[in-house]
């Protein structure tokens, strides 16, 4: 159970025009690095996922990894790694998706999932949703059922969520 006491937007730092100008960049180094208040992030997400019922987590490069890893540790789960292509060793399986101008990959490992098994997709940021929903197609494509998708920080007025098509959870909200 989590104590609510320590205020996590206190621990991520706003970087402006970062990576380019017109950008506010929100930096969770600041919060890794606050052990309290990352094991309170940790505790409130497992809070959040637990009922979700997952077998495993899986993360988003590379951030989402630095979320889900040490949250399935929490959690007792397994691991799993969602990343740029050609970067995981053995067969792979993966998907192409739209980007505001152009086009990216994901992948993973293609023995990673037993048809049937629950994992919950992790991020450390939702903004636009184009990679969140593409995981979640690419879990289901390798026969997993995704019961909901999360991530410490949801930049709500960018409307991510409503891409995705499963229930969606948040530690902390910027509307601006």
């Amino acid at each position: 159970m989590t104590t609510d006491t320590i205020d996590l937007k206190a621990h991520i730092r706003g970087i402006p025009d970062f990576p380019k100008p017109g950008i506010l960049f929100y930096d969770i180094s600041t919060l890794l690095r606050h052990g309290p208040a990352w094991r309170e992030a940790m505790a409130r997400l497992a809070d959040m996922i637990r009922p979700h019922k997952p077998d495993l987590l899986a993360g988003i490069e590379s951030r989402g990894f630095l979320v889900a890893a040490p949250l399935a540790l929490e959690l007792g789960l397994g691991f799993i790694m969602l990343r740029k292509p050609r970067k995981l060793p053995g067969l792979t399986i993966g998907l192409n998706y739209a980007l505001e101008y152009g086009t990216d990959r994901i992948e993973m490992q293609a023995d990673a999932v037993q048809k049937g098994q629950r994992v919950v997709l992790l991020d450390d940021l939702l903004a636009t949703g184009g990679t969140m929903a593409a995981g979640i197609n690419l879990l289901r494509q390798s026969g997993a059922e995704v019961p909901c998708a999360a991530a410490l920080i949801e930049l709500t007025f960018l409307g991510g969520r409503n891409r995705l098509d499963v229930p969606f959870e948040a530690l902390v909200a910027y509307d601006e």
